[in-house]
């Protein structure tokens, strides 16, 4: 369980750093980063607002992970270690299975930018998270 936490502490760690070096002005991986429909066009279009939402989620989520391997201690409800690592792992698992246009394994818009990364790393990245996020819930 500690090198299954290990590595959701460090995969939501970086991906944390990401959204925030985007909104603090980066641009390396950026036009990658977002679902383009077959003509180039943006399927959305988040600002600095949501970048930073996405950032600080993804941060609280490597720090659930920190006390869930045990290497922090904090008292919190019960209710929070037992059920927010299912409901981590369920949101990765259906990013991973998409929403069947531009984003996941099952898209229709399959010959983009976005969509080729998507399709080798990001769905796959998805879908490792969720994977080992439903092996912590089991194992505790």
């Amino acid at each position: 369980m500690m090198f299954l936490s290990i590595g959701l502490v460090l995969i939501f760690s970086v991906l944390s750093l990401f959204h925030f070096y985007w909104v603090f002005g980066g641009t390396v991986g950026l036009d990658k980063a977002v679902p383009t429909k077959t003509k180039g066009e943006k399927a959305m279009n988040p600002g600095w607002f949501a970048t930073a939402t996405v950032g600080i989620g993804l941060g609280a989520f490597a720090f659930f992970y920190v006390l869930k391997g045990g290497f922090l201690e904090l008292d919190l409800p019960s209710w929070v270690v037992d059920y927010l690592g299912w409901g981590i792992s369920g949101i990765f698992f259906i990013r991973a299975m998409g929403e069947f246009n531009y984003v996941g394994f099952f898209k229709k818009v399959k010959d983009t930018e976005f969509a080729k990364w998507d399709t080798k790393l990001f769905s796959p990245l998805c879908l490792l998270i969720s994977s080992f996020g439903f092996a912590i819930e089991l194992m505790v």
